[in-house]
């Protein structure tokens, strides 16, 4: 089966979409299916390149048993619109952004849609507390599992085999 390709993209890759990177790989990892993906994460703009991920996304993840802690954020390059199968943006705004840069890309979706199929925004926790944080760590587990079932193979269910990371 062909590998799939991923980049989550937030606005500085230092909240939503590095989080959104490790539970991807943490559910693939644990459903048997970390061979059919290739995962990255990106952000629309650059200041905050090399830097870890923001202290409060690491704090979910650990939480919740994922390191990302090794995970640096990186601009949004002009060969990763070729490079990804899907670029899947964190809110509209970034939808914008990508669009804008890439006018005609056809693999940018909105997470809301790709992966949970309400059409929501995952909104920016940055400037909040700890509750946003969580809040946006459910969603991205519930679109993040939604994306290995239909894009894994066997359209394995992977109920109970994620229950490290729920």
């Amino acid at each position: 089966m062909k590998r799939v390709s991923i980049l989550f993209v937030c606005m500085g890759n230092i909240c939503r979409s590095p989080l959104a990177e490790g539970i991807l790989a943490r559910i693939a990892r644990e459903a048997g299916l970390a061979d059919r993906f290739k995962i990255d994460s990106a952000g629309t703009g650059g200041w905050h390149q090399g830097k870890q991920p923001d202290r409060r996304s690491i704090a979910i993840a650990r939480a919740h048993g994922i390191d990302i802690t090794e995970q640096r954020a990186r601009h949004i390059r002009p060969d990763d619109f070729e490079e990804f199968d899907l670029v899947l943006a964190m809110d509209r705004a970034n939808v914008a952004e990508l669009r804008a840069m890439a006018p005609g890309a056809g693999n940018i979706m909105l997470f809301g849609d790709a992966a949970l199929q309400t059409g929501e925004d995952i909104p920016d926790p940055y400037y909040g507390g700890p509750e946003g944080f969580e809040l946006i760590y459910t969603r991205l587990l519930t679109g993040c599992i939604a994306l290995v079932e239909t894009l894994g193979a066997d359209q394995a269910s992977l109920s109970g085999k994620t229950s490290s990371v729920r």
